[in-house]
């Protein structure tokens, strides 16, 4: 009975319902833009409910520091301007104390200065970052809606952040805008652009809205939409939410991230790839409101995607990619409401990438995906960033046709060439070429052709550590196995992405990439080649400049 009415109480707190008979209440009139909240990282969560008349109740879990804090994060009050704020705090009255409003962010003056900030990564100002959420082009802008704890630089709290950009590469950070609420918090989800206002949301002013398919965790996950008037800056949640509720259907909880995409022309319908239990469901709609179940594919798991593409850039030979969140992906056909598999599955990436999602509505039609770089940046006040945008395509390759990665062209403009070969370098003399890139706050591309013999091994470090490691004789890239395009492995392709705290590495043209930490805790860096038989050819080095 006791395990009954706490499981009822901790679901109330995040429904943002429950008062404890501890807490204390506090009344303010917001008159500033932002509360300022020291937090103490290794503590226990504590309830504090933000109440206002005319905004949603929110309720969050967070650890207020009584002493010196660990860092600082902020609540924007901007949709509390005016209006009369209750606190209510599940603790001390004096934690409230330590708190306080102001017009500007506690250490806002360091953003993006910090030592371990990456630099040509998008990472969030403050708190934890994961998914990234929504990512969607509209009037001129890339939007990118992510997972966020705007409290913590620990999981919780889920909440959908924002940033914009122009270019792919160089981000704004705006407000938080999907918040908790009595259907738990906000997970993953996606957007698209309602051409045709088949949801009715459209306005006079803005006949064609965005809309937003996320999921909601309480006690089971559910999924919902909202829509956008204002450019993606305001998302308003639908009124008749949870649009599926298929937790018994599927016999599981676990029913989430959905993509949602227009398939079949001005006669078409709406397709949703929704992760249930064990793979990727389709469901289908008119109206991006009434869904319809249609048909499942098991061996996936969570964050699914499902596109078209040209093979070869081909439009007379067109293949669907469906593929889950840790970058394994089928080839096949999809015929509006099933997708039938062609080959088995297939990994183009591995390491620090997860989550990935694509991008609707981009004007010129190239497939280009962004994923959750899973990076600690230690002693910062944030955790996680985003990594590299890629363009996808479909290639032919001698095993068959394969999905390729690469950084979007755009990517190219924080390029700037500081080295390039005149001729073949061994290890040694490539070695004294990269000692002179010893700065660790400066970011690097590194772009060669390794040319090697059968029983080669190659290792490139950074102060010791490996980046990545090459068996020519048992095909093993950082001791994955992995057959190059090359038929006998001897000449093999590669560009390297090093920012503050990790790397990317695309091999053999993108058909293969993986991502690490990659923590320089001095003050320089050395990169080194060792091993033997190894010969680099077309060496390029690039200064990257910050995207900040």
């Amino acid at each position: 009975m006791k395990k009954t009415i706490l499981a009822i109480l901790c679901l109330l707190t995040v429904a943002g319902g429950a008062l404890y008979a501890q807490d204390v209440q506090r009344e303010y009139k917001v008159k500033q833009r932002y509360l300022n909240i020291p937090i103490y990282h290794e503590g226990d969560d504590t309830s504090l409910m933000f109440t206002a008349k005319g905004v949603d109740s929110l309720t969050v879990g967070l650890s207020i520091a009584q002493g010196e804090p660990d860092y600082w994060v902020y609540k924007d009050m901007s949709a509390y301007m005016g209006k009369k704020l209750k606190l209510t705090y599940a603790g001390k009255a004096s934690d409230l104390d330590r708190m306080y409003f102001a017009d500007t962010i506690m250490g806002q003056s360091q953003f993006y200065k910090e030592k371990l900030r990456p630099q040509f990564h998008y990472s969030t100002r403050r708190g934890w970052t994961n998914d990234p959420n929504g990512l969607v082009y509209y009037n001129g802008e890339y939007h990118m809606y992510y997972q966020h704890n705007p409290f913590s630089i620990g999981w919780g709290n889920m909440t959908w952040g924002h940033a914009v950009s122009r270019d792919l590469v160089h981000w704004e950070e705006l407000g938080d805008v999907l918040f908790p609420d009595r259907f738990g918090t906000m997970f993953s989800g996606c957007a698209v652009v309602d051409w045709n206002n088949t949801s009715g949301f459209g306005t006079k002013k803005c006949p064609a809205p965005i809309v937003y398919a996320y999921t909601t965790h309480a006690d089971w996950q559910k999924q919902c939409i909202a829509y956008s008037l204002d450019c993606g800056r305001t998302l308003i949640k639908y009124s008749g939410n949870p649009v599926i509720d298929s937790h018994e259907a599927a016999g599981s909880h676990e029913t989430r991230d959905p993509k949602v995409f227009w398939y079949g022309g001005e006669d078409g319908h709406w397709v949703m790839a929704l992760f249930e239990k064990d793979g990727n469901s389709i469901y289908t709609s008119k109206d991006l409101i009434h869904w319809t179940y249609r048909s499942h594919q098991s061996g996936f798991d969570e964050c699914p995607d499902l596109f078209c593409l040209p093979v070869d850039g081909n439009p007379d030979n067109m293949k669907w990619v469906t593929l889950g969140a840790a970058g394994i992906y089928m080839i096949g056909d999809f015929d509006g409401e099933k997708f039938t598999p062609l080959t088995g599955r297939h990994q183009y990436t591995l390491g620090t990438f997860y989550a990935s999602q694509t991008f609707s509505d981009v004007p010129d039609g190239r497939r280009i995906q962004i994923a959750w770089g899973r990076l600690a940046h230690p002693g910062m006040a944030f955790h996680s960033q985003m990594q590299l945008p890629t363009e996808l395509t479909l290639v032919s390759t001698r095993d068959g046709v394969r999905l390729r990665s690469k950084p979007v062209k755009e990517v190219e403009s924080l390029l700037h060439r500081a080295y390039t070969a005149e001729g073949p370098l061994n290890a040694d003399e490539a070695n004294k070429v990269l000692a002179r890139f010893t700065d660790p706050a400066q970011g690097l591309h590194i772009k060669a052709t390794m040319k090697l013999d059968a029983a080669a091994y190659i290792e490139l470090k950074m102060n010791g550590a490996d980046v990545f490691t090459y068996s020519a004789s048992f095909s093993l890239v950082n001791g994955k196995f992995y057959s190059t395009e090359d038929i006998a492995g001897l000449e093999f392709p590669f560009e390297i992405y090093i920012d503050r705290t990790g790397v990317e590495v695309f091999l053999d043209g993108g058909l293969y990439s993986f991502s690490e930490p990659l923590y320089c805790n001095g003050d320089s860096r050395l990169f080194t080649f060792q091993g033997w038989a190894l010969t680099l050819h077309d060496l390029e080095i690039d200064t990257v400049e910050s995207i900040w």
